[in-house]
């Protein structure tokens, strides 16, 4: 348990989780409590967490509209290193939650308060990234995790909780998800339930973005994107802010049943998790974003990129952006990507994404005079390959001769 504390920042959703925490943190610590709710474009309103704070007796209510700011600080610069972990995980949870602690903390700040908390549980990554996040921002700041102290570790214990403390429960109507849901503007994910046997196939009906890919359109959809610095500026030519560039390639992707994906990961708490995840818009600009690199980058600085990005990921997917070493890469990777600039035609067409047209007139280090199969006018002498060959070959050679 956190030392004795006088007024707590807690990250509210509204939700039944969050408000038993809110009265817990109260009866438990005897201490006053700050709610703080995000809108990172869950796609669900966020302001009737307000009455609901106030109805529970909290007079700190913070309700605050991030998409901008998580598009333009967080998700560009992650897509800047097209970062992905194990090959496959887009990161739509692991980018939202430095954000989220930061605010925390600077909260905590503007209020007094003397300790934050969250509703993430001691099973998962998202404990370790909230935690890591606000002691790298305030090392003072005490951090309380219910879920790690309390026993209250059943519905059924919630639910008894909630009615010895008056605390409101809504009844939804109609099928209870038996899925864990995280959602941002980026992604949304699901976990548990069913899916916990690493078997079963995930049914059609749980999927809340995209339509499948068998019931896309027959035709395809073209889009044009602009870069500039690394970054999308405009789509079909209409400029755009980073939040609404987002938004409208999640609306492409999810239209032509691009983003689905289905893995097991490897937490930093040591397990296998299943999970499954939308990200119609983040798996386009990953696409596109390869797709201006491929001629505007030069071929070292390209590589050593791609060396370079599974620490990238794996630092923020392990809850460390605000470490010096992810701050050190970020700065490699932005000056990488000043050249970066030009426009990329992507194809989508029932859940595949296809980059169909690169250029730029200002950063291309693409030469048709050189890469032409026709007459070159000696711009290049293929003889020049012979000595190049034969000096890259004379390691192999000497190994040969010696019978390697």
């Amino acid at each position: 348990m956190a030392d004795s504390v006088n007024k707590v920042v807690l990250a509210y959703s509204g939700g039944l989780d969050t408000s038993v925490i809110l009265k817990w943190l109260e009866e438990t610590y005897d201490c006053e409590v700050v709610t703080f709710t995000a809108d990172i474009g869950q796609g669900e309103e966020v302001e009737p967490a307000r009455a609901k704070a106030e109805a529970l007796g909290v007079k700190e209510v913070y309700i605050e509209d991030l998409r901008e700011e998580f598009a333009r600080d967080y998700v560009f610069p992650m897509f800047r290193a097209n970062a992905i972990y194990e090959g496959e995980y887009l990161l739509g949870s692991s980018i939202a939650r430095p954000l989220i602690a930061k605010r925390l903390v600077e909260i905590a700040d503007e209020t007094g308060a003397d300790a934050v908390s969250h509703g993430a549980t001691g099973k998962g990554n998202d404990q370790v990234r909230f935690e890591l996040g606000a002691y790298a921002l305030k090392p003072g700041i005490q951090v309380i995790a219910p879920w790690r102290e309390w026993d209250l570790n059943s519905r059924e214990k919630l639910l008894a909780y909630c009615e010895k403390h008056g605390i409101p429960v809504e009844q939804k109507r109609g099928k209870k998800s038996p899925y864990s849901m995280d959602a941002n503007s980026l992604h949304i994910s699901y976990e548990g339930g069913p899916l916990e046997d690493p078997w079963f196939e995930a049914e059609e009906d749980m999927w809340r973005w995209t339509v499948s890919p068998e019931e896309a359109p027959d035709d395809p959809t073209y889009v044009v994107l602009t870069y500039e610095k690394g970054d999308i500026v405009a789509i079909d030519g209409q400029p755009m802010t980073p939040g609404r560039v987002l938004d409208k390639l999640n609306e492409l992707g999810a239209a032509n049943g691009i983003g689905r994906l289905d893995i097991v990961e490897n937490r930093y708490v040591g397990m296998k998790s299943r999970g499954c995840y939308e990200t119609p818009g983040g798996t386009i600009m990953l696409k596109a974003h390869r797709g201006i690199e491929s001629i505007t980058m030069d071929r070292e600085a390209a590589h050593l990129k791609d060396e370079l990005m599974p620490k990238y990921a794996k630092l923020v997917y392990n809850g460390y952006w605000f470490s010096p070493e992810r701050e050190m890469l970020q700065t490699a990777i932005d000056q990488s990507q000043e050249r970066v600039n030009g426009e990329v035609r992507i194809k989508l067409y029932k859940g595949s994404v296809s980059v169909v047209g690169r250029r730029s007139e200002s950063d291309s280090l693409f030469d048709e005079r050189i890469a032409t199969f026709e007459e070159d006018a000696g711009i290049y002498d293929q003889n020049d390959a012979e000595g190049f060959i034969k000096l890259n070959a004379l390691r192999l050679r000497i190994a040969a001769n010696r019978g390697r």
